[in-house]
């Protein structure tokens, strides 16, 4: 699917902020009708990549995680095959993430594909901190975006002005493991709490406050009642899990922050993995199943057209370590109190959580926009400036 628009871009809301959890939905788009018996999964993937690699340079953001291999290496399959230039992988290396080590795995792949002579490294210590001098540089731009890492392939844009953009995006959404979470979430919250605090607190409110203890109470009760309920309309089969996802606004959101950023540099960006046509594809031959792996699905649309590497399994990598280092961390400890919605965040809960590090992941969000507002580069120290797209608490 080709992205490239110039409309505003939609952005989180006051709540998304607060919270670190954008909810709801902004509609629930149909799938083309596909013919199983006609269309494969892998043949409609490798159409949806043509559009980027009829545009060079298309360079890929590959991490060496199964989304961004699957993508790379039905590129490199397609390219070959109709005598177009390759794409070039573009993967960040960072010092000091241990947890988001994949260059195992990315040399595995870029072997097996014969990549090694295009592919570019780039090196990242605190650059990709989300207060960082690249995440900097898009809020100067463009403000607060979701996701709040979305930065990261902002130098990999760079790298291809005129060009296009792969991505392994909306991987998670279509292909990863079905997440509800157990019925006894709420106990394990309550559990999480000290006993002295947890007599304080009315009893309605003690999971809340354990999920989200720099939100007002009421704010965190009326937070952690909305992600249960997504959590309980996350649908069970493949093809209404797939819908249900595409609708949603934090995959929305993602799409509309990839393009803002790309259009600048006149980058068209493709998301093979949310394209119309491959999604119906796959729903045309697995849409029934229940709880299939991700390991099936990915069977299911290489089978043994890809290098066996591309599509085996590895343990997924977690980042929070190279987004959140010096200077998140140096700002959540010197932060003064000033910069958020105090409707919305209790400013003393929020300086306790800060207090410790690593700060919750949830808070990264919020952490972003009071660094961007009270640096003097966004709409006003406080509440974010009310438009369309900011004032809600949630858009369904």
């Amino acid at each position: 699917m080709t992205e490239l628009s110039v409309r505003p871009v939609p952005r989180p809301t006051r709540l998304d902020l607060a919270s670190g959890m954008v909810s709801g939905h902004v509609g629930t788009p149909a799938l083309p009708p596909v013919d199983p018996l006609a269309v494969e999964p892998l043949a409609a993937l490798e159409r949806s990549v043509l559009p980027a690699l009829a545009r060079p340079p298309c360079v890929v953001s590959f991490s060496g995680g199964l989304d961004s291999s699957l993508v790379l290496a039905v590129a490199v399959r397609v390219a070959r095959r109709e005598g177009l230039p390759l794409p070039v992988p573009v993967t960040w290396r960072f010092a000091d993430a241990p947890g988001a080590d994949e260059s195992a795995w990315q040399d595995d792949v870029i072997r097996a594909l014969g990549l090694t002579g295009r592919w570019r490294l780039l090196p990242a210590g605190d650059d990709l901190d989300v207060v960082g001098p690249v995440a900097g540089r898009l809020l100067a731009r463009h403000g607060v975006l979701h996701p709040c890492n979305l930065h990261l392939h902002l130098p990999i844009v760079e790298l291809a002005p005129g060009g296009s953009l792969l991505t392994g995006a909306g991987g998670d959404q279509m292909l990863a493991g079905w997440r509800r979470p157990p019925r006894t979430v709420g106990d394990r919250l309550r559990r999480a709490l000290a006993p002295a605090v947890r007599a304080a607190l009315p009893a309605g409110r003690r999971p809340a406050m354990a999920a989200y203890p720099w939100l007002r109470p009421d704010v965190a009760a009326r937070c952690l009642r909305s992600r249960a309920a997504e959590a309980r309309a996350e649908p069970g089969r493949l093809d209404q899990r797939i819908r249900w996802h595409l609708g949603r606004r934090d995959l929305a959101l993602t799409r509309a922050g990839l393009t803002a950023m790309a259009a600048e540099h006149r980058v068209t960006v493709v998301n093979p993995l949310l394209d119309p046509g491959f999604l119906a594809a796959l729903v045309a031959v697995a849409g029934r199943a229940r709880d299939v792996t991700r390991q099936r699905l990915l069977a299911r649309i290489a089978g043994d057209d890809l290098p066996p590497v591309v599509t085996a399994a590895r343990p997924k990598a977690t980042f929070l370590e190279v987004f959140l280092r010096r200077p998140a961390r140096e700002f959540a400890t010197g932060w003064d109190g000033s910069g958020v919605d105090d409707d919305l965040v209790d400013p003393a809960a929020l300086r306790r959580v800060w207090s410790t590090w690593p700060i919750p992941a949830a808070t990264t969000a919020l952490l972003q926009h009071v660094w961007w507002t009270t640096r003097g580069s966004g709409p006003g120290v406080g509440r974010p400036a009310r438009t369309e797209a900011s004032t809600g608490e949630t858009q369904r």
